[in-house]
C-alpha cells in the first residue's frame, strides 16, 4: 500500500469535533441536515464530542474567563498573509523558533472553548488520534503543530469561509467572512470579540508576540489593522502555475476528510480563480494602508533558495531584532527537513495552462513568473 493511500486510510478526528452545541447546530440548520447516509456516524460523534465540548467551555470560562478579559497585548501581531499553498505554512514553522514569539496549535485550533482547561491532559491520552501527515501534503502533523486560527474562529462558531467544507456540495458559505466589511455591524462586532477572545486565550498559555498565519487574513487587513494598528504583515506568494493544481489538491483533500457529503467538486476550479483574485486585489489595496516597515514581500521559491538570507532580510524589513538568536534554532530545523519533498502533480494541459495566464495574468506578472517558474 501506498504512503499515499495509508494516509487517506488512516483515521484522524474531524474538524468539525472541536465546535460547541450551537454552532454544530448552525450548521446543520443553516444546510437543511444534508448529511448523506454514510457520513450519519460522524455526525453522531460531531453531536456527542459538541456537548462535552460546551461543558468544557463552562468550565473554562469559570476558569480562566477573567484573566483571559483582562490579558494585554504586549506586542501587535505578525501576520503571515498570501494564498493557500503558498509557503505560509513553512513561514510560519521558521518564525515560531524564535522564543520570543508564540502561536496558536492544532489542538488550541481544534479544542478552542477549552483548551486553557484540557491541553495538558487530552493531547498526552488521545495522541494516538492524531494523523502523522496533513491530508493535503507531506508535511507532519501533531497536536503542537502551528496551526491556522480561521480553524479555531470557523469552530467558534463565527462565519469562515471553511463552513464550505461541512457541506462541499452546497454553495459556497460565509463569502462576506473573506472581507468582513460586508457583514452586518452586529456579526462584525462578534467576530471581533470571539477572535481577540481567542488570541487573548493563547497569550495566557504562552506570553509573547503572536504569530498568525491564515490566508483569510489577506482580505481582512483594514479590520487586522483596526484592532492592532501596530500590526506586521508578512506576504509569501509562489508561481502561480504550481499553486493552482495544490489548491485544488487542498480543498479536495478537506473535503474528502472533513466533509459530510461524497464531494462532486462541482465549480471548485472556478472558486480558487475567483477567490485567487479577490486576495490578491485585497492585499494590493491594503499595501497602501500599511507602512514599508509593517510589511514585508518575498517568493517561496527565493526562501528555498536562500532561507538564512531570507529570515534576515524579513528581521530587517519588519523591524523584529534578534535574528543572531533565532538563528541556530532555524539552521537545526532546515536541517531537519533538507530532505522534505514537495507535492508533485501532472502537468498543467495547455488549455488550463492559458486559462491560468488569462486570469491571473496581473499577479504572474507582478511577481515575475511571466516564464512558470517552479520548484
Amino acid at each position: 500500500m501506498t504512503t499515499a493511500r495509508k494516509r487517506q486510510q488512516e483515521w484522524s478526528p474531524r474538524l468539525w469535533h472541536g465546535g460547541d452545541l450551537f454552532a454544530w447546530m448552525r450548521l446543520l440548520v443553516r444546510n437543511h441536515f444534508a448529511v448523506q447516509p454514510s457520513y450519519l456516524y460522524i455526525a453522531a460523534v460531531t453531536c456527542a464530542a459538541s456537548v462535552f465540548n460546551s461543558l468544557m467551555r463552562v468550565l473554562s470560562d469559570a476558569c480562566f474567563g477573567g484573566r483571559i478579559a483582562c490579558t494585554p497585548f504586549s506586542q501587535a501581531p505578525l501576520f503571515i498573509v498570501g494564498h493557500w499553498r503558498t509557503g505560509t505554512t513553512l513561514l510560519h514553522e521558521l518564525l515560531i523558533l524564535d522564543p520570543r514569539h508564540t502561536f496558536p496549535n492544532n489542538y488550541q485550533c481544534m479544542a478552542p472553548h477549552h483548551f486553557l482547561l484540557t491541553e495538558r491532559i487530552i493531547p498526552r491520552v488521545g495522541w494516538f488520534m492524531a494523523p502523522s501527515r496533513r491530508p493535503m501534503d507531506n508535511m507532519e502533523f501533531g497536536w503542537d503543530k502551528p496551526q491556522e486560527d480561521e480553524f479555531a474562529l470557523c469552530l467558534l462558531g463565527q462565519p469562515s469561509p471553511y463552513t464550505t467544507i461541512a457541506f462541499p456540495n452546497h454553495a459556497p458559505q460565509d463569502q462576506d467572512a473573506f472581507d468582513l466589511e460586508h457583514m452586518s455591524p452586529r456579526a462584525l462586532a462578534g467576530w471581533k470579540r470571539a477572535f481577540l477572545h481567542f488570541l487573548r486565550s493563547l497569550i495566557v498559555k504562552n506570553p509573547g508576540r503572536l504569530i498568525l498565519k491564515s490566508p483569510t487574513h489577506s482580505c481582512r487587513i483594514p479590520t487586522l489593522l483596526e484592532l492592532f494598528p501596530d500590526a506586521r504583515f508578512v506576504h509569501i506568494v509562489r508561481d502561480p502555475y504550481v499553486v493552482f493544481p495544490s489548491t485544488v489538491n487542498l480543498w479536495k483533500a478537506l473535503y474528502k476528510k472533513h466533509g459530510f457529503q461524497r464531494p462532486t467538486f462541482t465549480g471548485l476550479e472556478d472558486y480558487i480563480f475567483r477567490t485567487f483574485q479577490h486576495l490578491y486585489e485585497r492585499l494590493e489595496q491594503a499595501k497602501k494602508l500599511t507602512a514599508p516597515e509593517r510589511f514585508h514581500e518575498m517568493r517561496y521559491e527565493d526562501l528555498i533558495r536562500d532561507p538564512e538570507g531570507q529570515m534576515h532580510l524579513l528581521y530587517e524589513r519588519l523591524q523584529l531584532g534578534g535574528f543572531e538568536e533565532a538563528l541556530p534554532r532555524m539552521r537545526k530545523y532546515l536541517a531537519e527537513h533538507a530532505g522534505y519533498q514537495t507535492n508533485r502533480y501532472p502537468s498543467l494541459t495547455p488549455e488550463l495552462r492559458a486559462e491560468i495566464t488569462k486570469r491571473w495574468g496581473e499577479v504572474i506578472e507582478r511577481y515575475g513568473y511571466g516564464k512558470g517558474e517552479s520548484v
